[in-house]
């Protein structure tokens, strides 16, 4: 028996595709043809011919693809500085996906505004651990009593007006640092704080840089830095600037260290002498309060004892006015009493005293001649 064909049309022939368990793969051409048959008169009368509807399709998916890259993300700490044919835009008000014309008609500017920046005055720092390099040219100062002093200072900074940092000053930058041409945290940060330490420099004393004055001519040089840089409109906010490093000349350094040395010595004596001055000070207030309170306690025993002898001869006088023979006899009876326990006695009888002038002995216990003379003769 014959098989029953069904007649299919050539188009869908051309377009049929065995069923298969992989994915499709989309072709250039598959989806230009599509396209040209959704726009047949277009692509076909209006222009005569399939490859300008083909050079219409590309042109398109390249628009889409200039369009796409104009596609950025902003991250919390960052400000992103967009310019319209030139013309600055202010930036994104949040982080997050934003968009903007792509380039030749729009740029954009992505930084890290909050970002703490690092500039090294004086000296360059390498690898982690590694030795410092000392730059002589940045260095060397003149102090205000014409000494040459060694600074090497490290400032801290950040970006706080992200117009004024790409816009308002134009920089050479500093290639040894990185920094582009354009900002202002190359030669105009670094002229400018070297600048600015110099003055603060140059206005003290060797000694106070450095050691009595230290902090202070650090505050002194961020106030000033600052202000250099707000006259410039750079756009920068000086946050800390530390004296890392500051010394002689190598030539005159073993006579500046002994110097200091004798300093930390006088410094370690003076404070050696509050030490001991505050532990003998309230000894001596003490001490001194005790024989106070000593005194105080016999004046008050003195008073009171003077008074109770008034007292006790009043009474006694008042006594001797109403019975004067009775008071002048107790008087007497009790003064012996005090006197003869305390004195030495010697009795003599009439035999032992007569003929004989008697003689007593000054030694305590001792017996009168005559009497041991009547005594051995018995």
């Amino acid at each position: 028996m014959p098989t029953r064909t069904d007649s299919v049309p050539l188009d869908d022939l051309k377009t049929y595709r065995p069923p298969s368990d992989q994915e499709p793969q989309i072709r250039l051409e598959d989806v230009i043809e599509r396209i040209r048959a959704a726009i047949p008169s277009f692509g076909g009368r209006a222009f005569g011919g399939g490859a300008v509807a083909i050079i219409i399709v590309i042109a398109v998916i390249i628009f889409g693809i200039w369009l796409a890259t104009g596609i950025y993300t902003v991250a919390p700490a960052q400000e992103s500085a967009n310019q319209l044919f030139g013309e600055f835009i202010a930036p994104p008000s949040r982080p997050g996906l934003h968009w903007w014309w792509p380039a030749p008609i729009g740029t954009r500017n992505v930084v890290a505004v909050q970002e703490i920046r690092r500039l090294e005055l004086g000296f360059r720092s390498t690898a982690e651990g590694g030795p410092v390099i000392g730059v002589p040219d940045e260095a060397l100062m003149i102090t205000g009593d014409l000494n040459i002093i060694d600074v090497q200072v490290i400032v801290q900074y950040r970006i706080k007006d992200l117009e004024a940092f790409l816009f308002q000053v134009d920089d050479p930058g500093d290639p040894e640092r990185a920094v582009p041409p354009g900002s202002p945290e190359g030669l105009t940060l670094k002229d400018a704080m070297e600048a600015s330490m110099r003055q603060i420099v140059g206005q003290r004393s060797i000694d106070d840089v450095l050691t009595k004055e230290k902090e202070a001519a650090q505050a002194a040089t961020v106030t000033l830095v600052q202000t250099i840089l707000d006259d410039y409109d750079a756009g920068i906010e000086v946050l800390e600037v530390r004296l890392q490093n500051v010394r002689p000349p190598d030539e005159v350094r073993d006579a500046f260290d002994d110097v200091v040395r004798a300093r930390v010595d006088k410094e370690a004596r003076i404070n050696e002498a509050l030490a001991n001055q505050q532990d003998q000070l309230p000894r001596a207030r003490g001490e001194a309060q005790r024989v106070v309170n000593n005194a105080e306690a016999f004046k008050q025993e003195r008073i009171l004892k003077a008074t109770g002898e008034a007292d006790r001869f009043t009474a006694v006088l008042t006594e001797y006015q109403q019975s004067r023979e009775v008071t002048r006899r107790r008087l007497y009876l009790e003064a012996m009493e005090e006197i003869l326990p305390g004195i030495t006695k010697f009795i003599l009888t009439k035999e032992a005293a007569s003929g004989v002038l008697p003689f007593l002995p000054l030694a305590p216990g001792g017996v009168p001649a005559a009497a041991a003379a009547a005594g051995g003769g018995q």
